[in-house]
């Protein structure tokens, strides 16, 4: 399990009369039992990324250049199987300059090489334990959980009882922060040509259950928000957990279907990164075109 944690401020002596020393006892009593807040972190990134046959994902990766913290792969990170020698040919010049930095998931053409061993070996221990793909980390005062869509091929499959499952149950239960974002290839919600992809439904329910605020996925090679919504896709402005889908970092793209309920924006003609920043009680996220291209998204939602 990967863990990142803001440091705190020094602490402070202070000298203070007898007749004080009850009021001071009272105000650091207090002082110490609310956790201390760190500043605003910037989290970046899409799914669907790179290849030797196009140049767009030297496009999305000189976003990255110019925009801080830590970035996130919404799986497909390089086409088209995933090999080591595509991530070490294709990836590793764009997005690659970035890997120190980089948290990613797979996605199913990470996997066309088998166990995915391509992708593990090259992003090593940011990867999580290879093989199983799934591992958390906070970040400024957020939880975020990295899950394996591919879970049909990975010990237990997709289920709501499988390894997969309990970790997220017991990472969660370990870690009760005000706010809490996960990201994965393949959304349970789309309106793009894949559609809706009930396999991963399990975990939208977890991280309903437990107050969880947003999700990123990929797979479909577009840009789509939706509104907080439950599990069964019922609108929930009070606890439902946005979910914004992001193949836009250089796959070709590809337009929308039937739109599903509750989604609120949507492009398929622009390739772009995925800027998130994450208060600590809040979040504003901001879609970011390649250079040429217009379309952008922004909004603020404040955490659960």
């Amino acid at each position: 399990m990967i863990r990142y944690l803001t440091g705190r401020g020094p602490k402070r002596a202070v000298i203070v009369t007898t007749a004080a020393f009850l009021a001071t006892i009272v105000v650091f009593g207090l002082y110490a039992a609310r956790p201390a807040q760190a500043d605003m972190v910037t989290l970046v990134g899409a799914g669907d990324i790179a290849s030797c046959s196009y140049n767009r994902d030297e496009k999305t990766a000189k976003l990255l250049d110019n925009i801080p913290g830590t970035v996130f792969t919404a799986g497909d990170n390089a086409y088209p199987s995933g090999t080591f020698t595509q991530f070490q040919n294709c990836y590793d010049p764009t997005w690659g300059r970035h890997k120190a930095r980089t948290r990613p998931s797979p996605g199913n053409h990470d996997y066309n090489t088998s166990g995915a061993s391509g992708y593990y070996q090259y992003f090593g221990a940011a990867a999580g334990p290879s093989g199983a793909g799934y591992y958390s980390y906070n970040y400024g005062d957020w939880h975020i959980v990295v899950l394996n869509s591919m879970c049909e091929l990975i010990v237990g499959g997709c289920s709501a009882t499988s390894p997969q499952a309990q970790f997220l149950r017991d990472d969660l239960a370990a870690n009760p922060t005000l706010c809490t974002l996960a990201y994965w290839h393949h959304p349970v919600f789309s309106s793009g040509q894949h559609g809706n992809d009930p396999k991963m439904a399990w975990a939208f329910q977890i991280l309903y259950d437990n107050n969880a605020d947003l999700v990123i996925n990929g797979h479909d090679h577009d840009y789509e928000r939706f509104a907080p919504q439950t599990p069964s896709g019922t609108a929930d402005p009070a606890r439902g957990i946005r979910e914004i889908v992001v193949g836009t970092g250089g796959a070709r793209l590809r337009g929308f279907t039937t739109i599903r309920p509750n989604s609120e924006k949507r492009n398929a003609k622009t390739w772009g990164v995925l800027k998130l920043t994450l208060n600590p009680d809040s979040y504003s996220w901001q879609f970011v075109p390649v250079a040429g291209q217009t379309f952008t998204d922004s909004g603020t939602t404040s955490c659960h």
